[in-house]
């Protein structure tokens, strides 16, 4: 029974965040699974003012606080793709990509991804020029021209932020004015920098080593417009989002759209499955109104399990309510929280093998916080030793720590840079993989994995503020751990500028195989085989 839980959340967003803190404090056993970073899209957002009762704050600091919430309440959670569902019966199963859990039921609050538009050279130029995160692209395109393509929430928000960049921010909106509130729209609309062009649509972009032509269109008029330069500029998609609703198709009700369908009380077509926020149909999405959807159903959701309860007998585990986050000791430099420390304590004490970090070092400033942070980490654990090694002994791109084997052996994986921020986590779990006994993999794919034979040299360029980077790198960490012949080397691209200028790195992430095939945009492990193979 120690994986059957009284109810399964599924994405770890405002919704799913808010139907844990409820159910958690009701008493009853709640899983949170997260593919990809606990907060959802709300947590890449710089400023979040609209929020009830909260003057001012931003995306990642208000789901944090939440994700604290529900933790101190007992609810768990766990970073997983599901990838199928089984709620045939009145205990339903998440298929999921570190094993199968039970429960009686479920909450749905997947969210959604950005949509593209189906201008001409849009996925063509992905990465490579056409951008859909300000928080991670901005800073690629600073002192440069910038077209934004939307005219919603997003649209009006982001271009502010690509201000802080960009040398002039263009917005073409479709309609003849913002669909957003006016007071969302009016800082763009009076911003010095950024210029409003209505009933205007993207036609086409294109560029050699970066975009250096666009043509675009007034809907009302015909007239079309070139911009054309000798230098490159950036394009930003903020066209809406799409539902993530691929593994629900056959499952549940959708509409045509893909998006859930549900009623009153975000119930869906099967017995016992809820939905909330994003990834419904509804008029409005923000943080409040998925918030609003992850209480009403988890309200619903407890009245369901109790009658389960009653009708089976059978219960869930009770939830073990946890003490709040603290700050940390002395003894790791207060790099680490008493939270985060618990965290390593677990996984550390599971590693079958010990490892050498091996630190090659420069002049710069990052190669002294790099060996702060090791020196930091090692105290942790006796399964962790680090050495600094000769500056001669390696053409490897310093600052960077290479995770070897306790006998010097190389195990194919490096950070080059700081493992903070958003790649903590994902350089931990590199850690844990390369010591064994690592994250599951099914046969199939580690059939394939180890069926590879030719040497494969994986680059995957980050920045720490990346939100779709981790799911790349723990993928590729994941091969590298798996396969001799394969290495998965992470490079935090603002120490890196020869990279970027070599590869023409204008989003990320960006996986570079054998220094000749690039691939942008965030990737599991399935897909990074395909490129792979």
């Amino acid at each position: 029974m120690d994986k059957l839980y009284d109810v399964i959340v599924v994405g770890g967003g405002p919704a799913g965040l808010t139907a844990a803190v409820y159910l958690a404090r009701a008493k009853y056993r709640v899983l949170v699974l997260e593919k990809e970073q606990f907060g959802g899209q709300i947590a890449i957002t710089h400023e979040v003012v609209n929020y009830p009762g909260i003057l001012k704050t931003d995306g990642k600091a208000l789901t944090d606080t939440m994700q604290q919430q529900a933790e101190a309440f007992g609810a768990e959670f766990l970073l997983a793709e599901a990838t199928g569902f089984d709620f045939s019966r009145e205990i339903k199963t998440v298929h999921t990509d570190r094993g199968d859990y039970r429960c009686f039921g479920v909450l749905l609050a997947t969210g959604a991804h950005p949509r593209t538009v189906g201008f001409q050279g849009e996925e063509a130029h992905k990465g490579k020029g056409v951008a859909y995160c300000a928080t991670c692209d901005g800073e690629f395109f600073s002192g440069k021209e910038v077209f934004v393509v939307g005219g919603g929430y997003a649209a009006a928000e982001e271009s502010v932020f690509l201000t802080k960049f960009a040398r002039h921010v263009t917005i073409l909106i479709r309609k003849d004015d913002f669909s957003c509130a006016a007071s969302v729209a009016e800082p763009a609309k009076n911003h010095e920098k950024i210029t409003v062009l209505t009933n205007t649509v993207m036609e086409e972009v294109r560029g050699e080593n970066g975009l250096t032509y666009a043509r675009y269109r007034n809907t009302v008029t015909g007239e079309e417009t070139v911009y054309q330069s000798e230098e490159t500029f950036g394009v930003f998609v903020f066209a809406g989002y799409a539902p993530a609703t691929q593994a629900l198709k056959g499952v549940i009700e959708l509409n045509t759209q893909g998006y859930i369908v549900t009623d009153a009380t975000q119930k869906t077509s099967v017995q016992g499955v809820y939905a909330a926020g994003d990834v419904c149909i509804k008029p409005l999405r923000q943080v409040v109104t998925a918030t609003a959807d992850g209480a009403l159903a988890a309200t619903e959701l407890e009245k369901y399990v109790a009658a389960i309860h009653r009708k089976t007998g059978m219960r869930a585990a009770p939830p073990e309510p946890k003490q709040s986050r603290q700050t940390v000791t002395e003894d790791t430099d207060g790099l680490f929280t008493v939270d985060i420390r618990q965290q390593l304590d677990v996984l550390f004490s599971k590693m079958e093998r010990r490892l050498l970090l091996k630190l090659y070092l420069d002049h710069r400033p990052i190669s002294g916080e790099l060996e702060a942070f090791i020196a930091a980490l090692v105290k942790l654990s006796d399964k962790l030793t680090a050495e600094v090694a000769d500056r001669q002994a390696s053409e490897t791109f310093a600052p960077c720590v290479k995770v070897c084997l306790e006998d010097g052996t190389e195990t194919g994986l490096a950070f080059h840079g700081v493992p903070g921020g958003h790649e903590f986590t994902s350089f931990v779990l590199g850690l844990y993989n390369a010591a064994g006994p690592g994250q599951p993999i099914d046969g199939d794919t580690r059939q394939k994995i180890t069926a590879m034979t030719a040497p494969t040299d994986m680059k995957i360029l980050v920045t720490l503020s990346c939100t779709l980077c981790p799911d790349l790198v723990k993928a590729a960490q994941q091969i590298a751990a798996v396969n001799p012949h394969i290495t998965a080397e992470v490079y935090d691209i603002h120490h890196f500028e020869d990279l970027k200028n070599r590869f023409n790195v204008m989003s990320v992430p960006c996986l570079v195989i054998n220094n000749e095939k690039i691939s942008f945009g965030k990737k599991n492990l399935r897909q990074i085989l395909e490129l792979l193979a």
